[in-house]
C-alpha cells in the first residue's frame, strides 16, 4: 500500500494485521482520486473511518490543506500517526480517537471533502450520511465519497445534498454525494443537553 502521487509519492504505508481492517485497494483509490482530483487542493478533509489513514494521507499528499482522521480503535489511531510521520504530513493533520457519531455531533468543524469507508455494513454508512447531512458538516460544493459492496443501494439524501455519481469496481462500489451551492440546509443543534 503506497501513496500514489503528490509530495509523499511512493511512500509505503503500514497496515494493521490481525484486525478487521479492509484498506481501499490501489485500483479503487486511484479511481476515486481521478474523479475528485480538482476538489482536493487547499481543501479541508475528514477521513471518518480512518483505518490506516491512506485516503486522507493521499489527499494531503495531493495538496489538501488539512485532514482530520477519526477512528474508534486505539491501534488504528496509532497507525495513522505513524503513517503521517513517515509521509511527513503530520503538521497538516489531526488524529482523533472517537466513535464516528460522537465525533460528528460534537465537532463544530465543516469540511470540503469527507471519506466514508466504514466496515461493509449498510446501516453504518446510512447513519453516517444521515448525520452528516442533517447537521450540515459539508461546505458549499463539498463532497462525500463513500465505499461499500457493489450491490449496495445508496440512500437518498435531503436537499441541498444529492447523489451525483456511482461507480463499480468489481465487488466494490463508490458513490459521490455533493452539497449544492446556494441552497442552505437546515442546521440542527445536536448538542442540546450535552456539556
Amino acid at each position: 500500500m503506497r501513496v500514489i502521487t503528490g509530495t509523499a509519492r511512493g511512500r509505503k504505508l503500514k497496515e494493521l494485521t490481525g484486525m478487521e481492517v479492509r484498506p481501499t485497494t490501489d485500483r479503487v483509490k486511484e479511481a476515486v482520486f481521478s474523479i475528485i482530483q480538482f476538489d482536493i487542493e487547499g481543501r479541508r478533509v475528514l477521513d471518518l473511518f480512518g483505518g490506516t489513514g491512506q485516503m486522507g494521507i493521499e489527499a494531503l499528499s495531493r495538496g489538501a490543506a488539512h485532514c482530520t482522521f477519526v477512528d474508534i480503535r486505539r491501534e488504528s489511531v496509532q497507525l495513522i500517526r505513524e503513517n503521517l510521520s513517515h509521509t511527513e504530513l503530520s503538521d497538516k493533520a489531526e488524529v482523533v480517537q472517537s466513535d464516528y457519531l460522537a465525533y460528528l455531533t460534537r465537532s463544530r468543524d465543516t469540511f470540503d471533502v469527507v471519506f466514508l469507508d466504514p466496515p461493509y455494513d449498510g446501516e453504518i454508512i446510512k447513519k453516517a450520511l444521515q448525520t452528516i447531512t442533517r447537521i450540515d458538516k459539508i461546505s458549499e460544493n463539498g463532497i462525500i465519497i463513500c465505499e461499500n459492496r457493489s450491490d449496495f443501494d445508496w440512500p437518498a439524501v435531503p436537499e441541498p445534498y444529492q447523489l451525483q455519481k456511482e461507480c463499480r469496481y468489481g465487488k466494490i462500489a463508490v458513490a459521490l454525494y455533493r452539497r449544492r451551492a446556494g441552497a442552505p440546509a437546515e442546521i440542527l443543534d445536536t448538542r442540546s443537553g450535552e456539556e
